[in-house]
């Protein structure tokens, strides 16, 4: 990489662009395909080879999968070699079926994210086009607009008011301010305003800049380990890591009683350690990790169909536990298509010349695309070919406002359109409906009151202003350019009165958002008397209304307070909008917030779940959890209830391990303390528990009863745990039932026993998980057909592995009829006592 260009804000820009092989025009595609093949992607992610062995290998990480391994392999050289290799053989079927199920998983959101790549724009062949942020090479000239992300570390050879937010490398809270020019080498990186960075977004302006370094030879590259903050843990990552450790706990402690019970009964050690591995590993959920993401990839699969891309997969859960929906009104609740409905002057009359101003600014602006603009442009068009554009000044969210310079046969103009208020702070006089421009000051009532009442009818009302510099100012004769500190002293000509109708049928919309129990909260910078008219316009009950300017005055406690009876938070300023999210989280709301500008990015990166829309601008799609392929609030019900589902389905793999397998590990842990001999060999039980996840890795597609999509729910560690004990323990009792049966009754011998514990328990663990997945009676609520028909085979084979070659391989005998009658008869009444227990735990726990 450029290695003699480490530092290059100190030189003149023909040099840098030499030095990367480029020229003003830009790269060839020939040469662009050079460039990538010599620089490589990109990107600061591994390469996918690296990850499909990384996540093979994780499948074997686990300490005690480690040990088991080494102790098979010890015990081929020592005595049992057949034991061991099909202690080994099952142990790498289990980490090949997880690594199978992940990389599934994985491969399934990379082609989602890829419907929501973030792109640059670039000067390629001499005309600029986009391309994806990966295919950045050294040597790219890119085009910059307000919304755009550095896709590298480049030089500015051309810009115009730019500003861009570097708070992610330098800590700085307000945008710098960036223009062309040559610094000294040893300038800070914070005071290098002749460079942008990769990871850092443009806030306002315009700018044209060569790209040098990209990927991991970028400051962003450099310290992308100390940058690369990890996302807040969801509650359900939270509570699994929890479940976690908790089950490592009673896994290290039964490992250890149990093998000191064994030796201490003078049984082989390497069999009673063996023995004591194995019961872990049929302890701990091992496919929790590959069943949780295959769950979550596939609700993110169907999420897709429903136009919903989700970027980060733990964020499905937060969409399902949501309870506070947080929107714009623009695009959401309204159409989302900007009308002008009247140009007026000061005395409320229609003007013609307040809309031809309005024309001029916004056919002449060349930043920031809006739908305002748009809707000027396409309400009436008037010949300006009289005004030649001589320099702008682009909107910005501090300013809120875009101003042009115009030069109009010897006179030069400046137009100046936006926010009323950020208007009026810079016009000292108005203009009358007879076009005589007096003293602002004593109009000031009459102005507010004029706009008051257009915004009391729904208007969003935009002001009009200009300063006219007129022929005899010399110091304006000859200059094409001017600044932000030559807005002053403006005249103010009157009203622009927009008009956003709201959708059709956003009534009933959030009606449905509210019956699933998420409470709809708009957030706009419009006036209070535009929210309130759209909010009584979609029908919702009476707004209780809370200002930007009242909330700047609230402490952090109080806000805590009124943010839940709270429902429209108006003339918001942008820097406010997180603040609100971080209150409503703190009153212990799992919020979601819906962005697509600038200046929404922090308000995403706050709420449990960032939503944004694929049209955003690159800084909201990025700062997203997930995508809506079209802004609309019915897309999201749908997604909301998908990720319900998903939510729904994981819990589910995470009650029947901790029920079944809980339950047999600990009976076979107790059992084996009396019994003269193993009451299931190592390889026996590894078996029985890969046998047991085959129904339970199909739970992805399993059907979801609508009880449990109707409302938010979250993740407690604390049910989980009564849900383990409560059904572990009663598949506890059947395990001690059948051992009593084989041994008393039927007088099975030491292969019949592990014949008809093995038969009884993968049967019986099996059939439980269609008890156990819904709140229903089994014969209700009907399981999803692969889960059925895998639960079926499971039993079929357990049923018929004891009469096939196999079994003396395994260690297994054939039974007798009466065997399989009393196996069968105990197997029908756990399952029935089961159904009681479920009907009788859900009435006196609710969750």
């Amino acid at each position: 990489m450029n290695s003699q260009l480490s530092t290059f804000w100190n030189l003149p820009a023909d040099r840098v662009l030499t030095q990367v092989k480029s020229t003003p025009a830009g790269l060839s595609s020939q040469d662009a395909q050079q460039h990538l093949s010599e620089y490589g992607a990109n990107s600061l992610k591994q390469k996918q080879q690296s990850n499909s062995l990384t996540l093979l290998l994780n499948q074997f990480k686990s300490p005690i999968i480690l040990i088991l391994i080494f102790a098979a392999v010890l015990s081929i050289f020592l005595k049992d070699a057949a034991d061991a290799i099909i202690i080994l053989a099952i142990v790498l079927i289990s980490g090949l079926l997880g690594f199978w199920q992940e990389r599934g998983a994985t491969d399934a959101v990379e082609k989602l994210l890829a419907l929501v790549q973030v792109k640059a724009t670039v000067l390629r062949d001499g005309k600029s086009q986009e391309i994806p942020n990966e295919e950045v090479v050294p040597g790219d000239i890119v085009l910059l607009n307000a919304g755009d992300s550095i896709p590298g570390d480049c030089l500015i050879l051309e810009s115009k008011d730019l500003s861009v937010n570097e708070a992610a490398l330098t800590g700085e809270t307000y945008p710098a301010d960036k223009l062309s020019g040559v610094l000294p080498a040893e300038t800070d990186l914070g005071k290098r305003t002749n460079i942008l960075y990769m990871g850092t977004n443009v806030i306002s302006g315009t700018g044209k800049a060569v790209v040098v370094h990209t990927g991991k030879e970028t400051e962003f590259g450099k310290v992308s380990e100390r940058l690369k903050l990890r996302p807040p843990e969801t509650e359900f990552e939270a509570g699994l890591t929890k479940f976690g450790y908790f089950l490592m706990e009673v896994t290290l402690i039964l490992v250890v009683l149990i093998f000191a019970a064994n030796v201490y009964l003078k049984r082989p050690v390497l069999e009673s350690f063996l023995f004591s591995l194995a019961l872990a590993v049929g302890l701990t959920p091992q496919l929790l990790p590959a069943i949780v993401s295959l769950n979550l990839s596939r609700g993110a699969k169907q999420m897709a169909k429903k136009q919903v891309i989700v970027k980060r997969l733990a964020a499905i859960e937060n969409f399902g536990s949501m309870n506070v929906f947080c929107t714009d009104k623009t695009g959401t609740l309204t159409e989302g298509e900007v009308k002008i409905h009247s140009a007026v002057d000061v005395d409320g009359k229609e003007s013609d010349r307040v809309l031809l101003y309005a024309y001029l600014n916004a056919a002449s602006e060349s930043g920031y695309v809006n739908p305002i603009d748009q809707a000027i442009r396409q309400h009436k068009t008037f010949d300006i070919s009289g005004y030649q554009k001589l320099d702008e000044v682009p909107y910005d969210f501090n300013r809120k406002r875009l101003s042009i310079l115009f030069k109009q046969e010897n006179t030069h103009l400046i137009v100046t359109k936006g926010a009323l208020k950020n208007i009026l702070d810079v016009c000292s006089t108005v203009e009358t409906g007879e076009g005589i421009a007096i003293d602002i000051a004593p109009q000031q009532d009459k102005i507010q009151q004029r706009a008051q009442e257009l915004g009391s009818k729904g208007f969003r009302v935009l002001g009009v202003a200009y300063r006219n510099f007129g022929a005899c100012v010399s110091s304006y004769d000859n200059r094409d350019s001017f600044s932000k500190d030559d807005e002053t002293n403006m005249t103010f000509m009157g009203y622009l009165a927009l008009f956003d109708p709201p959708k059709a049928g956003i009534a009933d919309t959030l009606k449905e958002l509210i019956a699933l129990g998420i409470t709809p909260k708009m957030i706009t910078g419009d006036s209070r008397a535009v929210a309130i008219s759209i909010i009584q316009q979609i029908g919702l009950p009476k707004p209780k209304v809370l200002t930007g300017a009242e909330l700047q005055k609230l402490s952090d406690e109080a806000l805590l307070h009124r943010v839940g009876e709270t429902n429209v938070f108006a003339e918001v300023e942008p820097n406010q909008k997180e603040r609100i999210i971080i209150a409503l989280k703190k009153a212990g709301n799992v919020v979601g917030y819906l962005g697509d500008g600038i200046n929404d990015a922090s308000a995403l990166h706050a709420a449990d779940v960032g939503i944004s829309v694929e049209s955003a601008v690159d800084v909201a799609k990025e700062a997203a959890d997930i995508v809506l392929m079209e802004k609309d609030l019915n897309v999201l019900v749908e997604g909301v209830k998908e990720g319900r589902v998903t939510f729904a389905n994981t819990l589910k793999y995470v009650f029947m391990a901790t029920s079944a397998n809980f339950g047999n590990m600990f009976s076979m842990a107790g059992i084996s303390l009396f019994l003269p001999f193993l009451p299931l060999l190592p390889s026996q039980i590894l078996l029985t528990n890969l046998l047991t996840d085959f129904p339970e890795m199909t739970i992805a597609t399993d059907r979801v009863d609508k009880e449990l999509v109707n409302k938010p729910r979250r993740m407690d560690i604390k049910f989980i745990r009564k849900f383990m004990l409560v059904f572990g323990l009663l598949s506890s009792v059947f395990d001690y039932l059948t051992f009593g049966a084989l041994i008393f009754l039927l007088h099975a011998n030491e292969a019949q026993f592990r014949t008809g514990w093995f038969m009884e328990s993968v049967i019986s663990a099996s059939i439980i998980v269609l008890v156990i997945r819904t709140r229903q009676s089994i014969l209700a609520s009907k399981p999803g057909k692969y889960l059925l028909m895998s639960t079926i085979a499971i039993v079929m084979i357990a049923l018929f592995l004891p009469y096939t070659p196999l079994a003396s391989l395994l260690g297994f005998q054939s039974l007798p009829l009466e065997f399989l009658l009393v196996l069968a008869a105990i197997v029908g009444l756990y399952i029935l006592c089961a159904e009681t227990v479920k009907r009788i735990f859900y009435q006196h726990i609710h969750s």
